[in-house]
């Protein structure tokens, strides 16, 4: 069924706010989820939907050849991939507009490169050649971002930018969504399309997944005509919501207007007065189904994820650190790895020393050697590490190569490639970019250490 989507994916650039993570030599794309680059995720949820025709778009052309180059070795044989190079700061409807000119199915698949997800991709596409839509958009629940002293996550908190999404009563057709700044101020809904409805559920907390089914026709209009458009999530996926009903019924419906408030999650809208069908003559009522009739301009089309499903965007270094817990944690079965009895991957070559513990939920990967009295938990570490004596590893992202000297303590923090840390180093909630040295006895908190 979903054999004739083209797929393209977009796996940004050097991205600003994943700053000091990402650098030339480590593009966004390639930064690592449990020791594999997050762009993995998608393209192992891509062949295993049989979606394996794909358009990667990169920002840059330093870092596509990069992309390009771990793609061919990785994937050789499964997957036919194009990398194309783009302009960085494009945005993605730059990004959409520049390969443009290869896409000639009737739907495209547009999905996010740093998305980390179980959701089968073909249930998306399902669903909209099933309604017809020009868009179809995966929405998933906000995920819990932070995590408590004590690793659970009864005191985190829900990422502060959410969406505020208007649904139909069947929750298939998506009739509003306003998102970030937009949501600080009082929503404004049409009239039109509560009109069409008669009733229409509010809900702000679901997030937008950056995964969209799209109408190329229609994709390749709105790009063409709105030059203007720099964002698919917060320009193309809008205007085609809003637009969706363009024919006004607001003359049956004079001097009313809904304005929701956004400290809500879950409220209900209705049409407080009857209008007979008839009155539509421009046909948005309800079909027998409950679903709005053909006859509206365009469909634009929800599938929300099952609340057992994992989503979640790489899009900032909370988030970063986030994913890399729940892919060794909850997620697990997300990272590709077998697990222990003791619910962890320790690779068979990495060394431990004496009375070291490497608790559940953490990773140890090939080559990395730690020394006696260390432990670690619930933190990922990466390729030929080498840990001294009496280090205390917390919460933590540890990538390739890098030297941690005896009686060190780093807790809550990313350790980039090449990194030295000297002995007793004391770090908590610090990024460190990649080869930079943390000199002997340095205390560091809720910083980012960068080779400037």
């Amino acid at each position: 069924m979903a054999m004739d989507f083209q797929v393209v994916v977009l796996a940004g650039g050097a991205s600003k706010n994943l700053a000091p993570l990402v650098s030339e030599d480590i593009p966004k794309a390639l930064l690592p989820v449990a020791n594999r680059p997050v762009l993995s995720y998608v393209l192992e949820l891509l062949e295993s939907s049989n979606l394996k025709d794909l358009i990667v778009v990169v920002e840059g052309s330093d870092a596509a050849l990069r992309v390009g180059g771990w793609i061919s070795g990785a994937y050789v044989d499964r997957l036919h991939v194009e990398v194309a190079a783009v302009p960085e700061d494009i945005g993605t409807a730059g990004a959409l507009r520049a390969v443009a000119h290869h896409l000639t199915a009737s739907d495209i698949l547009v999905v996010s490169g740093d998305l980390v997800t179980d959701v089968p991709l073909g249930v998306v596409a399902a669903t909209h050649r099933r309604h017809g839509a020009v868009v179809t958009a995966l929405l998933c629940d906000t995920p819990i971002s932070g995590i408590s002293e004590t690793g659970s996550k009864d005191k985190a908190k829900k990422l502060g930018r959410y969406n505020i999404v208007g649904l139909d009563p069947t929750r298939q057709f998506l009739l509003l969504i306003a998102s970030g700044a937009e949501v600080e101020k009082d929503t404004r809904v049409q009239k039109s399309i509560l009109g069409a409805v008669g009733q229409m559920e509010i809900r702000a907390d679901l997030m937008d997944a950056h995964m969209y089914a799209l109408k190329r026709r229609v994709l390749q209009e709105v790009l063409d005509q709105k030059d203007s458009f720099h964002s698919i999530r917060q320009d193309v996926f809008p205007y085609l919501v809003r637009s969706q009903l363009r024919s006004e019924v607001a003359k049956f419906e004079e001097g009313w207007n809904n304005t929701i408030t956004s400290k809500t999650n879950l409220i209900w809208l209705s049409q407080h007065r009857e209008i007979a069908p008839s009155a539509f003559h421009n046909g948005h009522e309800l079909d027998a189904n409950g679903s709005l009739s053909a006859q509206s301009t365009h469909k634009c089309c929800a599938y929300i994820a099952g609340k057992n499903k994992y989503c979640a965007r790489l899009n900032s270094i909370q988030a970063f650190i986030d994913i890399n817990r729940d892919v060794v944690g909850e997620a697990s079965h997300l990272s590709g790895y077998s697990f222990s009895a003791q619910n962890n991957v320790v690779h068979p070559s990495a060394e431990l020393g004496s009375k070291t513990t490497v608790g559940p939920q953490c990773m140890l990967a090939e080559g990395s050697k730690l020394g006696d009295k260390c432990s670690v938990k619930r933190s990922v570490i990466g390729r030929h590490c080498r840990i001294g004596s009496n280090v205390k590893i917390v919460n933590t992202v540890v990538m390739n190569h890098v030297t941690i000297e005896d009686g060190c303590l780093v807790q809550g923090s990313i350790i980039c490639s090449n990194v030295h840390l000297q002995e007793r180093c004391v770090l908590k909630d610090c990024q460190v970019g990649a080869g930079y040295v943390v000199t002997s006895g340095g205390e560091h908190k809720s910083e980012s250490l960068a080779k400037r």
